[in-house]
């Protein structure tokens, strides 16, 4: 436990992101956490989080620390946790601080705060998405296992697909908003970032149930516990109903399609779910921004984001007529959308529409944001569960997909992406890591990057004499040392054609990582290291590659 808050803290020194975090706890202060939770463990207390690092959105209360909604101006010291953060205690996680936001959770971008833009964690001239960006982030990096947001119009999800995470939006009220600053109270969501869909699945069962003091709080009704059986039916618009795209997205959704083994794909109208979520917007559903922070934002015009300060301001003007008549409108267009989903178990979506640059968000930041939400907007709306998964990559940027499930379909979500999700962990060290020459032959299989990492202090790296350049990792009874290493999951067919591909002298066995365990990963054969040059000095090939 000690070993993986220490690794925790000298990765955030390493990434070098310090936009990520609104208050960051102080090492010794996680640590005395650690050493009172491995006494519970030993104790014998049940702890399906046991030794779980995580990230709060700086909208959630936490005990100790400001709740700023990025505003710093606005903050003020919780006595308590919000339900959901204790109960991630409860189950045996630890907590290392509160993260940047679109402030007041406005915007889809994560470019909207004082702290500054949180960068996407895969190329940082690209947006990381928002509102929950560092939460997306922190995990994207390796820093923590899980991650909360919040999602009204996609804030739990875009940032998820954007960093090749996953983003489990439930069922509104699934998760307890007490102690959440809202956006728009009757449409707020809690959410949680994972690596994987188990991941996520596991938080939400610790997370999910009502609380006696959140009256919009939601437990999940006798009947919709069941997951049904396969094959699922997976509803599919015409490409034509989504609109513009990024460039080769359109593709790459048409792959994730096919990426559903035995799922029976069912054709589906999306014009209902659109107009809804054009609503969110453009008709008077805003107004409840307003009704949120609307006084503090009149009362402190110089202390929030210009942009944030527009949409919530205007939201003042809107008339109480209008609000009806859309809620009218919002009825017959529920109704439409129940019945296209009554003919499957999910509606299958990209996630968002595009990636934006930082350069491009700061130029037309309205206009950008939207776009973003064309899929994402109406979830809340429409009383839906959603899930957003990573779908491969287009352009070396993650490309992700969604899962859209009635209200309480959850749990079927989990499974419909379970069965596309069968993937293989392999850890890296030399020409398959990012950047490098044979990095494709990952990403060609399918593969996507999970996490960068270190071995256990175990192993010398020599430099072989191949080309392209590649290092012969080794385990060694002494004398060993941390390799820097990353994490690739790849399709379980994708792996195994990989694997078929490596030649003499590497070879794919059981390598370990610092904080992780054993994963699939390259070593040598201890006969091609005669003659090698031993760089276990640098640490790693990247840095031995820079003369380091």
């Amino acid at each position: 436990m000690k070993t993986r808050v220490m690794a925790a803290y000298r990765r955030i020194e390493a990434v070098d992101r310090p936009e990520i975090w609104i208050d960051l706890r102080p090492e010794s202060a996680v640590l005395a956490d650690a050493a009172a939770l491995e006494a519970r463990h030993r104790a014998g207390e049940p702890l399906p989080l046991y030794g779980k690092l995580i990230a709060i959105k700086g909208n959630i209360d936490v005990a100790g620390l400001p709740t700023t909604a990025g505003c710093p101006a606005y903050a003020y010291l919780p006595a308590d946790d919000a339900p959901v953060v204790a109960r991630l205690r409860d189950a045996g996680a630890l907590i290392l601080g509160t993260t940047n936001l679109d402030q007041f959770a406005t915007g889809l971008v994560g470019t909207r705060s004082p702290h500054g833009a949180v960068r996407n964690a895969i190329d940082p001239a690209f947006i990381s998405g928002g509102s929950s960006s560092g939460s997306a982030v922190a995990v994207a990096l390796g820093i923590v296992d899980l991650a909360l947001g919040t999602d009204t119009a996609g804030s739990g999800r875009i940032p998820a697909a954007l960093n090749g995470i996953v983003g489990l939006k439930p069922t509104r009220g699934l998760l307890p908003a007490r102690g959440v600053v809202p956006a728009c109270r009757s449409l707020d969501c809690v959410t949680i970032f994972a690596r994987t869909v188990d991941e996520a699945a596991q938080a939400l069962a610790c997370l999910a149930g009502p609380d006696a003091e959140d009256p919009a709080s939601r437990d999940i009704p006798h009947d919709r516990v069941a997951v049904r059986t396969r094959p699922f039916r997976v509803g599919v618009p015409d490409f034509e109903q989504l609109g513009p795209l990024r460039e080769g997205w359109i593709e790459a959704f048409a792959q994730a399609v096919r990426g559903f083994p035995g799922a029976r794909v069912v054709p589906i109208d999306l014009a209902p779910f659109l107009a809804a979520a054009r609503m969110l917007y453009e008709g008077a559903f805003v107004a409840e921004r307003y009704t949120a922070v609307g006084k503090f934002v009149e009362a402190h015009p110089h202390d929030v984001d210009p942009t944030v300060r527009v949409i919530i301001e205007a939201a003042r003007d809107i008339p109480a007529h209008r609000v009806f008549a859309d809620l009218e409108t919002l009825e017959h267009l529920k109704r439409a959308a129940d019945d296209e989903l009554s003919t499957v178990d999910a509606l299958l979506l990209p996630t968002t529409t595009g990636h934006p640059t930082l350069a491009e968000v700061a130029a037309d930041p309205i206009r950008t944001n939207s776009a973003l939400g064309r899929f994402t907007n109406f979830a809340n709306l429409l009383d839906l569960s959603a899930l957003a998964v990573p779908a491969g990559d287009v352009d070396g940027l993650p490309f992700g997909v969604m899962l859209v499930g009635r209200a309480f379909d959850d749990s079927l979500l989990v499974e419909i992406a379970r069965s596309a999700e069968k993937r293989v962990e392999l850890a890296v060290v030399g020409a398959h890591l990012r950047g490098q020459p044979l990095n494709h032959e990952l990403t060609s299989r399918g593969g996507r990057f999970v996490v960068a990492t270190t071995t256990e202090p175990e192993y010398r790296l020599h430099a072989l004499d191949t080309k392209p350049p590649k290092p012969g990792l080794v385990r060694v009874a002494a004398d060993g040392r941390a390799i820097a290493a990353e994490v690739w999951e790849l399709p379980v067919a994708g792996f195994g054609e990989f694997v078929a591909s490596v030649p003499a002298p590497l070879t794919i066995g059981k390598v370990r990582l610092a904080g992780i365990g054993e994963v699939a990963g390259f070593l040598c054969e201890p006969s091609a290291l005669a003659g090698a040059e031993d760089i276990t000095a640098s640490g790693g090939w990247l840095t031995h590659l820079r003369g380091g």
